[in-house]
């Protein structure tokens, strides 16, 4: 081919439609029991040592087993996310990470 009909590069790949850093909101699910609140947020803090607890939003289930959690965190890259996205669903207490 001559320079004149050489294909055009197609355009690098962005990673993430999320600006860095920013608030992050996840939701985790699990059994409703004793110490699943501390092991979610012990786990977020690890990730985001600034995390504030106190913003947990909790919301139980319409029978009431289940409670689902949710997290805002301080996203800072897409390693981050995908690794406490990891630590979180191989949690044993959790169900579901959204």
């Amino acid at each position: 081919m001559t320079p004149d009909t050489t294909p055009e590069a197609p355009a690098p790949r962005q990673d993430s439609l999320i600006e860095y850093p920013s608030p992050f909101p996840i939701k985790v699910m699990g059994t409703k029991v004793d110490g699943f609140v501390h092991a979610v947020t012990t786990i977020v803090q690890q990730f985001d040592p600034g995390f504030d607890a106190a913003t947990i939003e909790l919301r139980d289930s319409k029978a009431g087993n289940y409670l689902g959690i949710t997290v805002t965190v301080t996203a800072t890259s897409r390693e981050q996310l995908d690794e406490l996205y990891r630590t979180l669903s191989t949690h044993p207490m959790v169900k579901v990470v959204l």
